[in-house]
């Protein structure tokens, strides 16, 4: 059996075999995780993000390959959980944007389009790190190229990528030593593996174990609405670009072949504030510039003009400085002012969200360890916000990439502070201050979040070795700042492992977060004896109600 050329409706079942064969491994994938911590989602992560970007491809599927590409990678886009989710979409998002204008591949093409997901993805990554998911994707793509140079058979293509990758995936723990020192290859990469699987499946026309896989729902690409952008903080003279400029554009094939970059960087000269997004029909535009005329002029060269509207904000801006803007809010709600800020946190627990909207965070979005909110997620929680500027809280580093992804296909201005804990997100909060910029903000909270130190108590969901560390199956471990430095059959000893490794003489604040399983009477023995061992350590307690963790310290 042989294939030449590659269509739209193979690729289709391609990825759908691939997304089904991933959901029947996610479970083990997971299980790669190397912390023992019950949060072993990469596996569920990169499942829910393949299975959002099957189903968009499934629902545009069609004979040209390159419309279903893009499919995938909206679906992808949206759906992409977690770092590993996000990888995933970049590599396919430079996939499809490879080949968007190709209706069939043959081999070479085929062998390209891997190459160029990853020229995406690690782009996307600030620090790209060897040994992980990337790595698999790379070797593997330059090994297509390779096969590709004297091999037309797109089967023998797809064997040489899986060949590669399972190559790849093996030499991860050479690449990454704490990989070594546990036995285990990289999560990501193994899920990356398990799609190639299904792929090449699929070509062969071979069966695979699959069981049924729950897609989660799916909105169409992010609303780009520009909702009325007034900052009643700033001087009029001070608005340099005064007109906010929306269009779209229909495409037209007898005039100028569109490309998103050259579109961008050619707007960029007209002005600030710039957003595009487009698909395989239209492209929407919002830009802030003082010559309108002229970007409507040039979005004429790729087709027709629809939707516009011209706003010229240094009006808008006088009219509102005039006008009593709590009376104007009473009596025309549809004419609402966005807030100049928001801040939006991302935490488990019911009692952990109260007290972060206590401090004064707009928006909540429920995840954390083993539940990361989607891309898609975080969009509409920063849309819902009614505000300028927005500051973003992870408050885990496996939700950061995500966020960041969220951060980029938004029109408002929004700050990323890379929390990677809870303790480090409320210490950041404490730190905003409404009279700085979105940047002076998003700086300062960032810098507030190092000064803090984080302890978690857990239970290990498996039996390992880490650091040196013995740790068997439901131990409770105690985690400083990401390093786990105790396991202990008995809370109580990993507590105090835990306690008397963050606590020193210079200690002045210890923050105790309790979970939902724990009862008032063991918090009040543990506060009762940290009182007497430090008598000058002020002590705060909070029922956070989060699962999986016992306890959440935080000590500044």
């Amino acid at each position: 059996m042989s294939i030449q050329s590659l269509d739209g409706n193979q690729f289709a079942e391609m990825i759908k075999k691939g997304a089904n064969h991933l959901g029947a491994n996610a479970q083990m994938v997971d299980a790669l995780n190397v912390f023992p911590v019950p949060d072993g989602d990469t596996g569920t992560n990169m499942n829910l993000s393949m299975t959002s970007g099957s189903k968009e491809a499934q629902k545009n599927k069609q004979n040209h390959i390159g419309k279903v590409a893009m499919a995938l990678s909206k679906g992808l886009l949206m759906g992409a959980r977690g770092n590993s989710g996000v990888i995933l979409s970049q590599l396919f998002r430079g996939f499809a944007k490879d080949i968007e204008q190709k209706s069939i591949l043959n081999a070479k093409e085929f062998a390209h389009a891997f190459e160029a997901g990853v020229e995406t993805a690690y782009k996307a990554v600030m620090k790209p790190v060897e040994g992980t998911i990337l790595t698999v994707a790379k070797d593997s793509a330059q090994k297509a190229i390779e096969t590709a140079k004297s091999e037309a058979d797109i089967i023998v293509i797809m064997e040489s990528v899986l060949n590669e990758a399972k190559a790849s995936l093996k030499r991860t723990p050479d690449l990454l030593p704490v990989l070594k020192e546990v036995g285990v290859v990289d999560s990501g990469g193994q899920g990356l593996v398990c799609v190639y699987e299904g792929f090449l499946a699929s070509l062969k026309g071979e069966t695979l174990p699959d069981t049924p896989v729950l897609e989660p729902s799916m909105d169409e690409l992010v609303n780009a609405q520009h909702h009325q952008s007034v900052q009643g903080y700033l001087h009029t003279d001070d608005i340099v670009y005064g007109y906010c400029t929306e269009f779209m554009v229909k495409f037209d094939p007898k005039k100028e072949k569109f490309s998103e970059q050259t579109f961008q960087a050619d707007l960029s000269r007209f002005g600030d504030s710039l957003l595009v997004i487009s698909d395989d029909d239209v492209v929407k535009v919002h830009i802030h510039s003082e010559k309108p005329g002229e970007v409507l002029s040039y979005g004429q060269k790729y087709g027709s003009l629809i939707n516009m509207k011209i706003e010229n904000m240094r009006e808008q801006h006088s009219t509102i400085i005039e006008n009593d803007k709590r009376h104007q809010s009473t009596n025309n709600p549809t004419q609402k002012e966005k807030q100049p800020y928001a801040m939006i946190a991302v935490s488990m627990g019911e009692g952990i969200a109260e007290l972060f909207k206590s401090l004064g965070v707009e928006k909540v979005i429920e995840g954390g360890q083993t539940m990361n909110p989607s891309t898609e997620d975080i969009v509409k929680a920063i849309q819902s916000t009614h505000a300028e500027k927005i500051l973003l809280l992870p408050n885990n580093k496996n939700i950061i990439m995500a966020a960041e992804q969220a951060a980029e296909v938004v029109e408002e201005a929004v700050f990323v502070v890379p929390t990677k804990t809870v303790p480090q997100g409320l210490a950041a909060v404490l730190a905003f201050n409404a009279s700085l910029s979105l940047e002076q903000n998003g700086e300062g909270m960032s810098e507030a979040a190092k000064e803090v130190k984080t302890g978690q108590i857990t239970y290990a969901v498996r039996d390992t070795v880490i650091d040196g560390l013995s740790i068997q199956k439901d131990d409770y471990m105690g985690i400083h700042d990401g390093v786990i430095v105790e396991a202990n059959k008995v809370m109580e000893s990993a507590v105090k492992t835990l306690l008397n490794e963050m606590l020193d003489e210079d200690s002045e604040i210890l923050t105790i977060l309790y979970g939902e399983d724990m009862n008032s009477n063991e918090v009040d023995q543990l506060v009762g004896d940290l009182h007497n061992q430090y008598p000058d350590l002020e002590i705060e307690v909070h029922n956070g109600k989060q699962p999986l963790y016992p306890y959440i310290f935080s000590v500044e």
